[in-house]
């Protein structure tokens, strides 16, 4: 085992285009002799003598690509994480190409994309940039461009106002320019298209953010240092992690999502290298090659699933690489942030609209030209949402043959119990491998450890954590199922709207008129379970406590007082809360101020 992790270290060092070959070819032996291996593991604990434990096969094998590529993704960025000299610099060379005080030259657009959302937020965000920008002596090689598609009439109203006194604000500093579309055409790729067609040819880079992100200076630079010094990159992708929040929704998640992006991104740019994600904000392009090739396609018909892309930062990102030019992503934490949904509706929503967007992705893969890493991360992205009507298909399926059956006690499909267990421990060691990874690399580093207060309330913060995520990952899986089953079968899907941001109460009747098919379908199941297994009752609980208590968690997870608690009392505190981050501080944070010690007189 020792030879096996020096080597991966090693090649994990190694630059150039052969190590990047090696790195590809050696996750996809690891990725299928994975997949191999646990298919026959399954075979052996559901042998396939019935239509039942045939079915049961078929849906395993749906849900497995996502488990083992995320377990390998760790795994590698564990190795990384603990090996490597250098971890950002072993999976992107980029990271040191430069010193740091090269000098800033190139023309660069700070684009801010909105609609419908707050203006006081979006100019609370860009004050401490544009003033660290003014600071540095570079302020005359940037433009911000506040891109609105905004079409509430109120809001329209509140960003005139708002926008122009900040405009008034940096005359003479840095120009600002407030452009808002009357329609909201081809939605944010639309928008940033148009500022192509306006005013690309004005500037070699620009900065994309939304309007929950926030760049401090230091690291708009060093990505403007980094283009600058390698002329075929075209997308730089910083790696984005949660501002403290006082919604508790937002905590937990954002504490988990920390943990695990960690090693999975780590291991991912270890081997997409030159081929990586673009997540369509807190990144740099280069212009001249995103207008000249990033041209979004539009789809033919007439359903939800054609038209305009709504996911499409992941199209620019393959059409950028097609062009000849590198997509990377540079996995250093502290460089920028973003809001992350406040309340599950507003999650649902955000996720929902990706997951339309994802699907979309079908018309795309025979598109001439693309890398073969490209077309892969199109089907990928398409079968992280296939994952949850599978897994959804195999609950439903076994609950309809249970409730079918003549013995109280029978299974849908003979599991043997041995083989069993050991692919049910398997199955649950790859879907929180990316977490158990960082949660093992932080408690092994002292000043990890300290920054997240300690490992005791380290620990139990992650026990927080999972609990929460056992409660929502079977509500996601079934909102995705019923989306899914809306948008392939009955051709309704979703539109792009506005996102609120700030933290807000979810009323027991919203929760209530969105959320009762996840209740009726959990109460279901569990009432099939305890009349004919009653000895399965416990382990049925834990897989549908999520689905039956779907209404409360909405409403408790989105309560300011819930949330104020759980700030106040460090439940799933983010390290920028134990130790300011001092690019944070202009931000005024409440999640951060509610622990500030008071003003002295």
């Amino acid at each position: 085992m020792a030879d096996q992790v020096t080597a991966l270290a090693s090649i994990a060092e190694a630059p150039g285009t052969a190590a990047l070959k090696r790195r590809r070819a050696l996750f996809a032996v690891l990725v299928a002799a994975t997949m191999l291996a646990v298919l026959w593991l399954a075979t052996v604990a559901v042998p396939p003598r019935s239509f039942g434990a045939i079915a049961f096969l078929v849906l395993f094998a749906v849900t497995l690509p996502w488990s083992v590529i995320g377990f390998w993704n760790a795994a590698i960025g564990f190795v990384i994480m603990r090996f490597a000299r250098d971890p950002a610099a072993a999976v992107n060379p980029l990271a040191a190409s430069i010193r740091g005080d090269e000098p800033v030259t190139a023309s660069t657009a700070i684009l801010m994309c909105i609609r419908n959302e707050s203006p006081d937020q979006v100019t609370r965000n860009l004050e401490p940039l544009m003033a660290g920008l003014e600071k540095s002596s570079v302020a005359h090689l940037f433009h911000v461009y506040l891109l609105s598609d905004s079409s509430d009439p109120g809001i329209i109203a509140d960003e005139t106002s708002c926008f122009d006194a900040f405009i008034a604000n940096w005359q003479g500093t840095i120009p600002v320019t407030y452009r808002r579309r009357a329609v909201n055409t081809a939605f944010k790729s639309g928008n940033i298209r148009d500022f192509c067609e306006r005013w690309g040819n004005n500037h070699e880079f620009a900065i994309m953010l939304d309007a929950d992100s926030f760049m401090p200076t230091e690291a708009v630079l060093r990505l403007i240092r980094i283009a600058q010094a390698n002329p075929t990159l075209g997308i730089l992708q910083t790696l984005i992690i949660g501002l403290p929040s006082v919604s508790a929704f937002a905590r937990v998640f954002q504490f988990g999502m920390r943990l695990g992006m960690r090693s999975y991104t780590l291991g991912a740019t270890w081997w997409q290298g030159d081929c990586g994600p673009y997540w369509g904000h807190n990144a740099i392009i280069r212009l001249a090659p995103f207008i000249a090739h990033c041209h979004m396609p539009v789809l033919p018909g007439n359903g939800p699933l054609s038209g305009a892309i709504l996911s499409h930062d992941q199209v620019e990102a393959v059409l950028m690489r097609r062009a000849g030019y590198e997509v990377r992503v540079l996995p250093v934490e502290g460089l920028s942030w973003e809001e992350n949904p406040p309340t599950l509706m507003e999650f649902s929503r955000r996720d929902l609209r990706w997951c339309q967007g994802n699907m979309q992705y079908w018309q795309l893969l025979s598109l001439p030209g693309l890398k073969p890493v490209s077309r892969f991360q199109l089907m990928f992205a398409i079968q992280m949402y296939l994952g949850s009507p599978a897994w959804m298909a195999m609950t439903a399926m076994g609950t309809i043959l249970l409730a079918l059956s003549n013995t109280p006690a029978a299974q849908y499909v003979p599991v043997e119990a041995g083989p069993g267990t050991v692919l049910f421990v398997i199955m649950m060691m790859m879907t929180f491998a990316p977490k158990i990874a960082t949660i093992i690399d932080v408690l092994l580093t002292r000043s990890a450890r300290r920054s997240y207060g300690g490992a005791f309330r380290f620990a139990f913060n992650i026990a927080a954590e999972t609990l929460f995520m056992l409660l929502l990952a079977p509500l996601i899986a079934l909102t995705h199922t019923i989306f899914l089953t809306r948008l392939l079968v009955f051709r309704r899907g979703v539109s792009w709207g506005g996102q609120m941001r700030q933290s807000h109460a979810v009323p027991w009747r919203l929760a209530l008129t969105q959320l009762w098919p996840q209740t009726v379908a959990g109460c279901t199941v569990l009432g099939v379970v305890a009349t004919k297994a009653p000895n399965e009752f416990w382990f049925a609980l834990m897989g549908t406590a999520g689905l039956i208590l779907a209404i409360p968690f909405a409403v408790a997870t989105a309560s300011p007082l819930v949330g104020r608690l759980f700030a106040q009392i460090g439940i799933c505190r983010l390290p920028e809360e134990n130790d300011v981050a001092a690019a944070l501080a202009p931000l005024h944070l409440p999640a951060v101020e509610v622990n500030a010690p008071p003003a002295r007189a």
